[in-house]
């Protein structure tokens, strides 16, 4: 095989961890490993999401060779120059994996490349972009035919991240129907599995519940003490309940804590929460906790991705973003909580309303004016999580409001107690999503862009 350069752009920490990661494995599996012929070089933009720390896990892929972060890209987009000056191959394919369209087609044009997109729900620059990955073949309905060659059916790369999850969750196994522990609960949660254990009732079955209250901080001081609170009033009600923290890989477990702490946050006042702390276990291999003051132990997990981890959830408690879209893709069951009681929350939101309130002077002014009005057009309009926004129906529950964890708990209970009801949103989320197998299907359209460049040279 001639030299090749293989670049990916994309942006968010979603799409970095869910499309990106099982691309450059399925890449790897089908070009091969020897970097001196194909090199894998990932390039990000901006993105209203970021943390920053996108370009660092893009990096940690042991299949990527180099990374620029997003505070470069302009530069390389309007003048074809990367920060460090990377030198590139003759010959290569642009992978669009997040960010906007109209990128692959600028910079394949000045770099000679061809491109390949991965288009979710929508495909556009159909006459530019030579090659399109769908994840339903309904994207394609409203595409030009004589472009119809360019489009194939790959599936949901959201359902194909995560299955490369490298870790396994065995030791959060639950309880079969006698209330029996099976054998292989990892050492490091077996003392918290056992108290928890004591608790319950003989035949009844664990039901594990994940917490997801975002990974900012406008959404983390409200999202930390409802969430925390709902746990309390389930378990105090349903003992055999479960509840589990995947935190966001650009969390740290101090910083979370602090939001469960009353006298660093003092929203949880509002929804009657009493605080929680946080436990670190001697043991290296042990997991982090937090106690409530109602005695609830919650398990703080940091391995990412953690779709192993969902996957065993009966539901989770989101708030809105890309936590939505992951829970969605693996057809977990969810409740959607977008609580109003402080009104900067709207500064960590998506696109426009989130813009508009981080601008500097005007921003905490637009936030206080606007969000009444916009909270009122919401609830009318609705379909704020992305499984609803997919399907044009609500499909998980989304609550807003000045929300109080009684009123949340008390449905959490009846989804327990219905478990037809988890059923069939489960199945509607599933229904609603592409095959899998993605990752793959573009790894071979990359190589039938890598011919083809070839070709066109000779």
């Amino acid at each position: 095989m001639t030299q090749v350069d293989i670049l990916i752009l994309s942006n968010g920490p979603g799409e970095v961890t869910t499309w990106v990661r099982p691309v450059v494995k399925a890449l790897r599996q089908e070009l091969g490993d020897d970097r001196s012929l194909v090199r894998i070089s990932v390039v990000l933009s901006p993105c209203s999401n970021a943390s920053g720390k996108e370009a660092a896990i893009a990096l940690s892929y042991p299949e990527v060779d180099r990374v620029q972060g997003a505070e470069h890209f302009w530069q390389f987009l309007l003048w074809g120059k990367t920060f460090e000056n990377w030198d590139w191959r003759s010959r290569g394919v642009i992978v669009f994996l997040g960010g906007d369209q109209i990128f692959p087609v600028i910079i394949g044009k000045k770099l000679g490349y061809r491109t390949v997109v991965y288009a979710e729900w929508e495909a556009r620059w159909h006459n530019w972009i030579d090659r399109f990955g769908i994840m339903k073949p309904e994207v394609a309905t409203r595409v030009p035919q004589k472009y119809a060659q360019k489009f194939t059916v790959v599936g949901d790369l959201m359902l194909e991240a995560s299955s490369h999850s490298s870790f396994v969750i065995g030791h959060l196994s639950l309880a079969n129907d006698k209330g029996q522990m099976t054998n292989d609960i990892d050492a490091s949660t077996a003392t918290l599995r056992e108290r928890q254990e004591r608790t319950h009732k003989v035949g009844q079955k664990t039901e594990l519940i994940g917490l997801l209250p975002g990974s900012k901080a406008a959404k983390l001081a409200q999202g930390v003490p409802l969430s925390l609170a709902i746990a309390e009033y389930v378990h105090a009600k349903r003992p055999q309940t479960r509840f589990v923290i995947p935190l966001a890989p650009t969390l740290d477990l101090q910083t979370l804590a602090s939001f469960a702490d009353p006298q660093k946050n003092s929203i949880g006042e509002s929804f009657g929460f009493g605080g929680a702390s946080l436990i670190i276990p001697e043991d290296a291999n042990g997991k982090a906790l937090l106690k409530t003051a109602t005695g609830l132990t919650v398990e703080l997990w940091q391995e990412n991705p953690a779709y192993h981890l969902l996957s065993q959830c009966c539901i989770c408690l989101t708030t809105v973003g890309a936590n939505t879209a992951e829970l969605g893709a693996l057809g977990v069951p969810m409740i959607v909580l977008l609580p109003t009681q402080q009104l900067d929350a709207m500064r960590s939101w998506d696109g426009l309303p989130g813009l508009l309130a981080n601008l500097p002077v005007v921003g905490t002014p637009f936030t206080k004016v606007i969000n009444w009005s916009f909270l009122r057009f919401v609830r009318r309009k609705g379909l704020l999580a992305w499984p609803n926004i997919w399907a044009q129906e609500e499909i998980v529950p989304e609550l807003m409001g000045k929300l109080q964890p009684q009123e949340v708990g008390e449905m959490v209970l009846d989804f327990l107690a219905n478990p037809e009801k988890l059923d069939d949103m489960r199945a509607k989320l599933r229904n609603i999503r592409g095959e899998g197998g993605a990752a793959q299907k573009i790894a071979q359209i990359v190589g039938e862009e890598i011919k083809k460049s070839g070709e066109m040279r000779e």
